[in-house]
């Protein structure tokens, strides 16, 4: 969901270079419709994508087994950093398949012609919604919503009912008390802005920034030093003594914190502002010039099948895409469902985005 990414940037062990997921399938045969005539390192897979990219070992490596190939991942950096390489390098791409390309940053990519059209095995199952390019250069891989965070303890202890809405963040009594990552810099500083425009209008959003600014918001470069070093309901947080009990993250990251919580909370430390939401959705599209299209086209199969979207939101915190896949229960018990998260059509991103981000730069950074 992403210069980001992620909540699960504080579980996951991402680490920067090329990273063999498995070596599994070197020997099978392949499955590719060029068979034989293939050179050898055909047989592998280069997905290129940002670092909280993650999967099961077993899942994986089910994929490699039946499909004869072997997948490496090149992590890059947060999204927008491993966007830009890509467009860098068009024609000549460092992978097969780039995943991490979000909504925001949808029309960038789009622009620059970095993929070649692909309609993925099984994109009937996609929700509609999510099928943002019908041109099928990128396929739709999972969904999460950007929102403020809660800490709950901060409030129960101050006897102040926490905020649910945007419009709730500019009332005197969380004066000094929200972080926000840069719109500049940071997906869901992003996000958070677009969730004004999609909420304010093109008139309004400016007004509502001022107000916010006034009433104390701080801004941090990223989501790492947001979440887990300025926010108080978080545990990163809490070590390093953060004093903000409101932050921009995930409707996702309660979840997290019961699931890494030592000893694993009952319930969740931290709570979600249902209406201060954005809608962000990650693609992944085959990159044109890919020395191994047709391991690109089963890896992008691969991604939106039953297994993988049923693995993804325990390995990345992310919301499957497919109508059939079904959540964890520490989702269902501990998550929430945003049922009307502000969105911004991928044409008025492409239009207005880098005006928004200069224009909140002056009024808020500067």
């Amino acid at each position: 969901m992403s210069t980001t990414k992620k909540i699960a940037g504080v579980a996951l062990a991402a680490a920067l270079g090329v990273t063999t997921l498995s070596a599994c399938g070197g020997d099978a045969k392949d499955k590719s419709a060029s068979g034989a005539s293939e050179a050898p390192k055909s047989k592998t897979i280069t997905l290129v994508s940002h670092d909280s990219f993650n999967v099961t070992d077993t899942v994986l490596k089910e994929f490699e087994q039946q499909s004869g190939y072997t997948v490496k991942v090149l992590k890059s950096g947060d999204a927008g950093a491993a966007l830009n390489q890509e467009i860098l390098t068009k024609g000549s791409p460092r992978g097969d398949v780039f995943f991490g390309v979000d909504n925001t940053l949808l029309s960038r990519a789009l622009d620059n012609g970095i993929f070649t059209p692909y309609e993925a095995k099984g994109l009937a199952d996609v929700k509609p919604e999510f099928v943002l390019d019908k041109e099928h250069r990128v396929t739709p891989i999972d969904s999460g919503d950007i929102c403020v965070n809660y800490d709950k303890a901060y409030f129960a202890d101050k006897k102040i009912a926490p905020p649910q809405t945007l419009d709730d963040l500019i009332k005197p009594e969380y004066k000094n008390l929200l972080v926000t990552e840069n719109a500049a810099t940071s997906s869901p500083g992003l996000g958070f802005l677009l969730a004004s425009v999609g909420k304010y209008g093109d008139d309004g959003w400016k007004d509502y920034w001022s107000k916010l600014k006034a009433n104390g918001v701080e801004v941090v470069d990223g989501w790492e030093q947001a979440y887990n070093e300025r926010f108080s309901g978080s545990a990163g947080g809490k070590k390093a003594k953060g004093d903000r009990p409101l932050v921009v993250s995930y409707a996702s990251s309660p979840p997290v914190e019961v699931l890494y919580g030592e000893p694993q909370p009952a319930e969740a430390p931290t709570g979600v502002a249902t209406g201060t939401c954005f809608r962000q959705v990650e693609f992944a599209g085959l990159l044109k010039g890919a020395k191994n299209e047709e391991g690109g086209k089963a890896l992008l199969d691969f991604l939106i099948s039953k297994k993988f979207q049923e693995d993804m939101p325990l390995q990345m915190f992310v919301n499957p895409v497919t109508k059939d896949a079904k959540l964890p229960e520490l989702f269902t018990k501990h998550g929430v469902v945003i049922e009307k998260p502000e969105t911004v059509a991928p044409d008025a991103i492409a239009k207005n985005r880098d005006q928004w981000v200069k224009t909140w730069s002056t009024l808020v950074v500067k």
